[in-house]
């Protein structure tokens, strides 16, 4: 005879292996440290600043900016 076998808790480490799994995806796809991202978002701070100094003259309204 086999082994009895509770279908709740069946059920729940089956959707709960399924949300792991689909988290780990989502990490692979679109994890990044809060480090890298604040390094990015630095490097675009910076580069934004530097073309924004060497502008030959200050921005219009019509630049859209």
């Amino acid at each position: 005879m086999g082994d009895i076998v509770n279908l709740r808790m069946a059920r729940k480490r089956k959707a709960r292996a399924g949300r792991e799994q689909e988290a780990e995806q989502n990490r692979a796809l679109h994890g990044r440290s809060r480090a890298e991202s604040k390094n990015d978002r630095q490097i675009a701070e910076k580069a934004a600043k530097f073309i924004d100094g060497h502008r030959l003259s200050p921005p219009t309204e019509g630049d859209g900016k």
